[in-house]
Protein backbone atom coordinates (compact mmCIF):
# COMPACT_ATOMS: atom_id res chain seq x y z
CA UNK A 1 0.00 0.00 0.00
CA UNK A 2 1.37 3.25 -1.00
CA UNK A 3 0.55 6.21 1.15
CA UNK A 4 1.49 9.54 -0.31
CA UNK A 5 0.90 13.19 0.21
CA UNK A 6 -0.17 15.00 -2.86
CA UNK A 7 0.45 18.68 -3.17
CA UNK A 8 -2.06 20.81 -4.90
CA UNK A 9 0.05 22.79 -7.24
CA UNK A 10 -0.83 24.00 -10.62
CA UNK A 11 0.32 21.87 -13.55
CA UNK A 12 2.35 24.59 -15.01
CA UNK A 13 4.55 24.78 -11.86
CA UNK A 14 4.75 21.05 -11.17
CA UNK A 15 4.21 18.61 -13.94
CA UNK A 16 5.02 15.42 -12.14
CA UNK A 17 3.04 15.98 -9.01
CA UNK A 18 1.57 12.51 -9.08
CA UNK A 19 4.98 10.85 -8.83
CA UNK A 20 6.13 12.68 -5.68
CA UNK A 21 5.19 11.25 -2.31
CA UNK A 22 6.39 10.49 1.18
CA UNK A 23 6.17 6.98 2.52
CA UNK A 24 5.34 7.10 6.21
CA UNK A 25 5.08 3.38 6.76
CA UNK A 26 8.21 2.31 8.64
CA UNK A 27 7.95 -1.34 7.67
CA UNK A 28 7.99 -0.49 3.99
CA UNK A 29 10.80 2.06 4.13
CA UNK A 30 14.30 1.08 3.51
CA UNK A 31 16.66 1.36 6.49
CA UNK A 32 19.45 2.25 4.17
CA UNK A 33 17.44 5.13 2.81
CA UNK A 34 16.80 6.30 6.36
CA UNK A 35 20.47 6.01 7.21
CA UNK A 36 21.40 7.99 4.13
CA UNK A 37 18.85 10.68 4.95
CA UNK A 38 20.01 10.86 8.54
CA UNK A 39 23.65 10.94 7.43
CA UNK A 40 22.90 13.77 5.05
CA UNK A 41 21.03 15.62 7.76
CA UNK A 42 23.94 15.18 10.17
CA UNK A 43 26.52 16.13 7.58
CA UNK A 44 24.76 19.19 6.28
CA UNK A 45 23.04 20.13 9.54
CA UNK A 46 26.12 19.61 11.68
CA UNK A 47 27.46 23.13 11.15
CA UNK A 48 24.15 24.88 11.66
CA UNK A 49 23.21 22.58 14.55
CA UNK A 50 26.63 23.14 16.09
CA UNK A 51 26.29 26.89 15.63
CA UNK A 52 22.78 26.77 17.03
CA UNK A 53 23.99 24.80 20.08
CA UNK A 54 26.98 27.14 20.54
CA UNK A 55 24.73 30.17 20.34
CA UNK A 56 22.31 28.59 22.77
CA UNK A 57 25.19 27.69 25.10
CA UNK A 58 26.57 31.26 24.92
CA UNK A 59 23.11 32.68 25.57
CA UNK A 60 22.66 30.40 28.59
CA UNK A 61 26.15 31.23 29.92
CA UNK A 62 25.50 34.97 29.45
CA UNK A 63 22.16 34.63 31.19
CA UNK A 64 23.81 32.74 34.07
CA UNK A 65 26.62 35.31 34.25
CA UNK A 66 24.10 38.17 34.26
CA UNK A 67 22.06 36.39 36.93
CA UNK A 68 25.19 35.90 39.07
CA UNK A 69 26.12 39.57 38.65
CA UNK A 70 22.60 40.64 39.59
CA UNK A 71 22.77 38.24 42.56
CA UNK A 72 26.11 39.74 43.69
CA UNK A 73 24.75 43.25 43.18
CA UNK A 74 21.58 42.39 45.09
CA UNK A 75 23.62 40.76 47.88
CA UNK A 76 25.85 43.83 48.05
CA UNK A 77 22.85 46.16 48.16
CA UNK A 78 21.23 43.92 50.80
CA UNK A 79 24.38 44.13 52.94
CA UNK A 80 24.43 47.90 52.50
CA UNK A 81 20.77 48.09 53.45
CA UNK A 82 21.43 45.89 56.53
CA UNK A 83 24.34 48.15 57.52
CA UNK A 84 22.19 51.26 57.09
CA UNK A 85 19.44 49.59 59.11
CA UNK A 86 21.91 48.78 61.91
CA UNK A 87 23.20 52.36 61.82
CA UNK A 88 19.64 53.68 61.89
CA UNK A 89 18.81 51.41 64.83
CA UNK A 90 21.95 52.54 66.68
CA UNK A 91 21.12 56.17 65.96
CA UNK A 92 17.52 55.64 67.08
CA UNK A 93 18.80 54.04 70.30
CA UNK A 94 21.19 56.96 70.83
CA UNK A 95 18.37 59.44 70.23
CA UNK A 96 16.07 57.51 72.58
CA UNK A 97 18.75 57.34 75.29
CA UNK A 98 19.61 60.99 74.76
CA UNK A 99 15.93 61.92 74.94
CA UNK A 100 15.45 59.94 78.14
CA UNK A 101 18.52 61.48 79.77
CA UNK A 102 17.42 64.95 78.60
CA UNK A 103 13.96 64.29 80.02
CA UNK A 104 15.44 63.15 83.35
CA UNK A 105 17.76 66.16 83.44
CA UNK A 106 14.92 68.59 82.70
CA UNK A 107 12.71 66.85 85.24
CA UNK A 108 15.43 67.22 87.89
CA UNK A 109 15.99 70.87 86.92
CA UNK A 110 12.25 71.51 87.14
CA UNK A 111 12.04 69.83 90.55
CA UNK A 112 15.10 71.80 91.76
CA UNK A 113 13.60 75.03 90.42
CA UNK A 114 10.27 74.27 92.12
CA UNK A 115 12.10 73.49 95.37
CA UNK A 116 14.05 76.76 95.09
CA UNK A 117 10.85 78.70 94.40
CA UNK A 118 9.16 76.98 97.32
CA UNK A 119 12.11 77.81 99.60
CA UNK A 120 12.13 81.45 98.45
CA UNK A 121 8.37 81.69 99.05
CA UNK A 122 8.83 80.15 102.50
CA UNK A 123 11.64 82.63 103.30
CA UNK A 124 9.52 85.51 102.00
CA UNK A 125 6.59 84.32 104.10
CA UNK A 126 8.78 84.05 107.20
CA UNK A 127 10.26 87.53 106.56
CA UNK A 128 6.76 88.97 106.14
CA UNK A 129 5.66 87.28 109.37
CA UNK A 130 8.72 88.67 111.23
CA UNK A 131 8.11 92.13 109.79
CA UNK A 132 4.44 92.08 110.78
CA UNK A 133 5.38 90.76 114.22
CA UNK A 134 7.93 93.58 114.70
CA UNK A 135 5.40 96.12 113.48
CA UNK A 136 2.75 94.76 115.86
CA UNK A 137 5.28 94.82 118.73
CA UNK A 138 6.23 98.41 117.85
CA UNK A 139 2.57 99.44 117.76
CA UNK A 140 1.99 97.80 121.14
CA UNK A 141 5.08 99.57 122.54
CA UNK A 142 3.88 102.89 121.23
CA UNK A 143 0.43 102.36 122.73
CA UNK A 144 1.94 101.22 126.03
CA UNK A 145 4.29 104.20 126.05
CA UNK A 146 1.49 106.58 125.21
CA UNK A 147 -0.74 105.06 127.88
CA UNK A 148 2.11 105.15 130.41
CA UNK A 149 2.79 108.81 129.61
CA UNK A 150 -0.88 109.64 129.86
CA UNK A 151 -1.09 107.90 133.24
CA UNK A 152 2.11 109.52 134.44
CA UNK A 153 0.87 112.93 133.39
CA UNK A 154 -2.46 112.28 135.00
CA UNK A 155 -0.72 111.11 138.15
CA UNK A 156 1.57 114.11 138.07
CA UNK A 157 -1.39 116.44 137.61
CA UNK A 158 -3.21 114.85 140.50
CA UNK A 159 -0.21 114.78 142.85
CA UNK A 160 1.70 117.76 141.68
CA UNK A 161 0.95 120.90 143.60
CA UNK A 162 2.68 124.28 143.60
CA UNK A 163 5.13 123.50 146.34
CA UNK A 164 6.25 120.22 144.79
CA UNK A 165 6.39 121.95 141.45
CA UNK A 166 8.71 124.68 142.78
CA UNK A 167 10.96 122.17 144.52
CA UNK A 168 11.31 120.21 141.33
CA UNK A 169 12.20 123.32 139.36
CA UNK A 170 14.82 124.29 142.01
CA UNK A 171 16.28 120.81 141.95
CA UNK A 172 16.58 120.82 138.13
CA UNK A 173 18.18 124.32 138.21
CA UNK A 174 20.72 123.01 140.73
CA UNK A 175 21.54 120.09 138.46
CA UNK A 176 22.06 122.43 135.52
CA UNK A 177 24.43 124.68 137.57
CA UNK A 178 26.42 121.64 138.72
CA UNK A 179 26.73 120.51 135.13
CA UNK A 180 27.73 124.03 134.11
CA UNK A 181 30.46 124.26 136.72
CA UNK A 182 31.73 120.80 135.83
CA UNK A 183 32.10 121.88 132.23
CA UNK A 184 34.07 125.00 133.11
Amino acid sequence: MKNGINFVISQKFWDISTDFGLNTNLLETNLINLGVVLGLLVYFGKGSLSNLLKNRKLTILNTIRDAEERYKDAAYKLNQAKNRLQQAKAKADDIRISGLSQMDREKKELIDSADGDSKRLEDSKNATIRFEKQRAIEQVRQQVSRLALERALETLKNRLNNELHLRMIDHNIGLLRAMESAIE
